[in-house]
C-alpha cells in the first residue's frame, strides 16, 4: 500500500447502484455472504453461481451501506452503518428461510466474515452455521506495510480526514492473470473518479473507515464468546493481509461445539477469487450440506460433544 493524500469534495450519493447478487434455488438452504471492505459482491461471485448450480441453494451477496458510492461518500461510513446494512440483509434473508423452513448460513469475506461473526452472536438461535472468509481482526500479514500499526494514534488526529491508501502488489490474489488485470484497472483510477467502484471495487481504501474497521474488529473480539452456531474459518497460509492467527484466535475463542478450519497452501487474501476458490466452493457446499442433513434441528449448535477443529491443508 502506498499513502495519497486528498482533500475530497463532499458528493452526494448515486441512486441507481444494484443491491448485490441475488440468485435463487430450489430451496434446500439459503446462503447469505457478505463481501469485505471497499470491496463488492462480484468478489463473491464464483461462490454464489457455484452454490446456486451444484446445490441449488438460494444465495445472496448483498452489497454493503456506501460501497459503490463516490469515495467521499464512502469514507464518511460508520461502523454502525456497516452493521446495520449487514443486519437488515440478514433480517431479509432470516424471513424468507423462515418462510421456506430451511437452514440460512452466514458468511463473508474479510470484513464481510466479521458482520457475520457478529450476527451470529446477536442472533444465536437462527443461523444454522457461520462461514468465515479470510476473517480479519488483526492486519499481520507480509504486505501490510509498517505505518498501518499508526492508525490508533491517526484516529484522533484530522490526519484520517485526508489520508487513503493506495491498493498495490498483491492486490490480495496470488493468480498471476487476475493480479495482472487488477494492476492494470487499479492504475488507471484517480482518487477523485469512483465511476467504477460499484462493479470492480476501489483502488483506494479512506484511512478514516480503516478507524471504524479498528471498531467493528474490537466488537466482533468481544462478541465470539457468543458465538454457538457451526463455525467454518478458511484461511490461506501466505494470507498477505492476515495471518493465520486470525483463524486461531476465532476458533478458540467461540462457543460453538462445531469448529472447522480449511488450511489454503496457494492463495492469498482473497480466497473467494483465488487459485483455490473451487476448494473453498466445495467446503462451503459440504458445510451447508451438513447442516441440511442434520436438519439443522440444532441452529445455534448446541448438540454433541465439543469437537475439535478440523484442518484440511
Amino acid at each position: 500500500m502506498t499513502i495519497e493524500w486528498a482533500r475530497l469534495k463532499r458528493q452526494k450519493k448515486v441512486e441507481s447502484i444494484d443491491r448485490g447478487i441475488y440468485l435463487r434455488g430450489e430451496g434446500r438452504c439459503r446462503v447469505m455472504l457478505l463481501h469485505g471492505l471497499t470491496g463488492t459482491p462480484t468478489e463473491l461471485g464464483y461462490l454464489a453461481h457455484y452454490l446456486r448450480s451444484r446445490a441449488r441453494f438460494h444465495v445472496s451477496c448483498p452489497r454493503l451501506v456506501n460501497h459503490g458510492q463516490p469515495m467521499s461518500v464512502l469514507a464518511r461510513t460508520k461502523w454502525h452503518q456497516l452493521y446495520d446494512s449487514a443486519r437488515q440483509a440478514f433480517l431479509e434473508a432470516n424471513r424468507e428461510a423462515k418462510k421456506e423452513g430451511v437452514p440460512l448460513v452466514v458468511g463473508g469475506l474479510s470484513l464481510g466474515a466479521n458482520l457475520s461473526l457478529m450476527l451470529a452472536a446477536e442472533f444465536p438461535g437462527q443461523i444454522a452455521g457461520v462461514a468465515c472468509l479470510a476473517p480479519t481482526l488483526f492486519y499481520d500479514g507480509w504486505s501490510v506495510p509498517w505505518y498501518h500499526r499508526l492508525l490508533p494514534l491517526v484516529d484522533y488526529t484530522p490526519l484520517k480526514y485526508f489520508t487513503f491508501f493506495r491498493e498495490s502488489h498483491p492486490y490480495g490474489l496470488k493468480d498471476e492473470d487476475l493480479r495482472a488485470k487488477i494492476a492494470q484497472h487499479y492504475a488507471k483510477v484517480d482518487l477523485h473518479d469512483s465511476s467504477e467502484a460499484a462493479k470492480s471495487g476501489y483502488a483506494h481504501f479512506p484511512v478514516r473507515l480503516f478507524c471504524e474497521m479498528g471498531r467493528i474488529i474490537k466488537r466482533c473480539k468481544e462478541t465470539l464468546p457468543r458465538v454457538t452456531a457451526p463455525v467454518l474459518v478458511v484461511q490461506a497460509e501466505n494470507d498477505d493481509m492476515t495471518s493465520p492467527r486470525n483463524a486461531q484466535f476465532i476458533l478458540e475463542r467461540v462457543a460453538s461445539e462445531r469448529r472447522e478450519l480449511l488450511l489454503l497452501k496457494d492463495s492469498y487474501h482473497l480466497v473467494s477469487a483465488d487459485r483455490e476458490r473451487s476448494r473453498v466452493a466445495e467446503r462451503l457446499q459440504q458445510f451447508c450440506g451438513s447442516l441440511i442433513a442434520s436438519g439443522a434441528a440444532d441452529i445455534g449448535g448446541n448438540k454433541g460433544e465439543r469437537s475439535h477443529a478440523q484442518v484440511a491443508a
